[in-house]
């Protein structure tokens, strides 16, 4: 039956007016559910549907209206887009029949489902894309739908193509602004273990604050560090933060391999379980028995090399999604590096506290030492001409008894700042000079000096120290071990370099033999002389004597090539 004019005007202004209502709704399922029960309304059907597809053209929703919640569950399965349904997604125009049973493309209904006969089908299309269709079935009070049926439920679905669209942008809306708070929320973690691992190289610090970041990310009730040991096949537990202590202490060590923290360590990747009770590679009773249901275990590396395992252990049944995992992947790797840098910097301090023992031993050595071993030299001079010179040998005494108390006042000024005796502002000219007469007063030997003190007034300190003192124990040497009667000390300098020559006519030595078990005096002044980017050569004959030249950089830091590349 045709409408009157005036009919179908108020149609269309009931549709306009359902229309308006449509595009405010930006809520899809809601949507839906609205667009076919205009449909219903303005068709007179006594059945409606509407369908959406997915971008590969697929039937993703399915929303009905006329049938009770009762009859739908007694469906077996929703629509698959099979029969006229499939029909018209596959077609741009409108499907009207009169008895669906009777079209080509009919397959009927499922057990359960209302019959059907008169059938109005209309496309839901954006330009060239189609969104969905409208359905209805049942013309109330008509064998079949009418042609101004069809055309009311066309602008239907122009308006509702507009709907859909704007329904989709809020809901892709939704989907980016949730994607970016967990965005958020990842870059939170992740700032707040670079934060971490960045601000402390405490080892202790590093594994507290990175397993609590990840614990409140994770939102779980425990979590624990296995580290691997020097062995490189066991891990052990170092720390557990949160419930249940007892149960996750009572298994703190496995072996790589072993278990889930094993596994996630040999594997170099995660290991996720999901149903503890019932997983055999999961060894560990006593956390069942607490109720925990899941555990993720995270490798802790440093590019190659396996630091530990990272393990999160929760209660609840919501499975740990691929994402949080990806992340803490990326915490783990993080955290690796973050553990063996600690480790360095742990074995640098206590590799700076050997050098420091080092040092302080050479400066004793070089320094306090050396003017001890002087004063013994006075006193056994003094023993000597005790009964030939008795005037001579108690002034020696004198002497000597001044050198033990400088020696025991360079003692106390070292406690204080384990530093030695230093030149002062004398120079090292001056210094050497003191040296020598110091020299002469203890062996009685002859010392020859030359040197030029206007050429080395700019040498800067530490390259005046290491000369000094290896003057000294060049000195302390010919005295104690050569026996020399004669000594030559020659101080020079070039446009890059000084340069400082000892050379003695004692006993000398095998230079091959000493090579093998170099003195500690002799290893001292190389390491002196290589400390300021200089270098010494060391000359010796049995019976002929020995010679010792030594030089350094005039400027800090400036080096040099070695004394056996300058003679090549």
């Amino acid at each position: 039956m045709l409408l009157t004019r005036e009919q179908l005007q108020d149609r269309l202004f009931a549709l306009h007016r359902a229309s308006l209502e449509l595009v405010k709704d930006v809520s899809l399922d809601t949507l839906l559910e609205r667009i076919a029960s205009t449909a219903c309304e303005q068709s007179g059907a006594r059945y409606a549907a509407l369908g959406v597809l997915d971008d590969a053209g697929k039937l993703k929703h399915f929303i009905s209206v006329g049938m009770t919640d009762g009859q739908i569950k007694k469906i077996p399965h929703p629509p698959v887009g099979l029969g006229l349904i499939g029909e018209l997604m596959d077609t741009e125009f409108p499907l009207r029949i009169p008895v669906i049973a009777e079209h080509p493309r009919s397959v009927g209904f499922p057990a359960h489902h209302p019959k059907m006969a008169s059938f109005l089908g209309v496309p839901i299309r954006a330009g060239d894309i189609q969104l969905g269709q409208i359905y209805l079935t049942e013309k109330i009070g008509a064998h079949e739908f009418t042609g101004d049926d069809e055309m009311i439920i066309q602008m239907l679905a122009t308006y509702a193509a507009t709907a859909l669209q704007n329904a989709r942008l809020y809901e892709q809306m939704k989907e980016r602004d949730l994607a970016l708070t967990r965005r958020n929320v990842d870059m939170g973690l992740l700032n707040g273990i670079a934060t971490t691992l960045t601000s402390s190289l405490e080892l202790d610090e590093i594994l507290n604050k990175t397993l609590g970041l990840v614990m409140n990310y994770m939102k779980v009730e425990a979590g624990e560090i296995f580290l691997l040991e020097e062995d490189k096949t066991t891990l052990r537990m170092v720390l557990h933060r949160g419930q249940a202590a007892e149960a996750f202490w009572t298994s703190n060590i496995f072996q790589v391999g072993e278990g889930y923290p094993g596994i996630a360590a040999r594997n170099r990747k995660p290991m996720i379980g999901t149903h503890l009770a019932s997983d055999t590679n999961f060894l560990r009773d006593s956390v069942v028995k607490a109720g925990f249901q899941q555990i993720a275990c995270i490798p802790l590396l440093s590019g190659e090399n396996l630091m530990g395992v990272m393990s999160v252990a929760t209660r609840a049944m919501d499975p740990f999604d691929e994402r949080s995992i990806q992340l803490l992947t990326a915490v783990g790797t993080w955290a690796g590096l973050a553990i063996e840098n600690a480790r360095l910097h742990s074995n640098a301090r206590r590799l700076a506290v050997l050098e420091e023992r080092d040092r302080i031993g050479m400066d004793l050595h070089d320094g306090i030492i050396q003017s001890i071993y002087g004063v013994g030299l006075a006193l056994e001079g003094a023993r000597l001409t005790l009964e030939e010179d008795p005037r001579s040998a108690k002034e020696q005494i004198h002497q000597s008894i001044d050198g033990l108390n400088q020696a025991i006042r360079d003692i106390r000024a070292y406690i204080l700042d384990l530093r030695p005796r230093q030149l002062g502002n004398e120079g090292l000219m001056a210094g050497i000079k003191r040296l020598i007469a110091e020299y002469r007063a203890h062996t009685f030997s002859e010392v020859l000096f030359t040197g030029v003190d206007s050429d080395l007034k700019d040498l800067p300190q530490t390259q005046s120290l290491t000369l000094f003192h290896i003057c000294q124990e060049a000195l302390a040497n010919a005295a104690k071990h050569a026996k020399a009667k004669n000594v030559q000390v020659v101080l020079w300098s070039t446009n890059d370099r000084a340069l400082l020559e000892i050379k003695d006519d004692g006993k000398g030595f095998d230079i091959d033999k000493m090579q093998a078990s170099i003195g500690h005096g002799l290893a001292n002044m190389q390491t002196r002389a290589h400390a300021v980017g200089g270098d010494i050569d060391i000359s010796s004959v049995s019976g002929e004597g020995t010679t010792i030249l030594v030089w350094v950089p005039r400027a800090v830091g400036h080096h040099l090539p070695h004394i056996d590349s300058l003679s090549q």
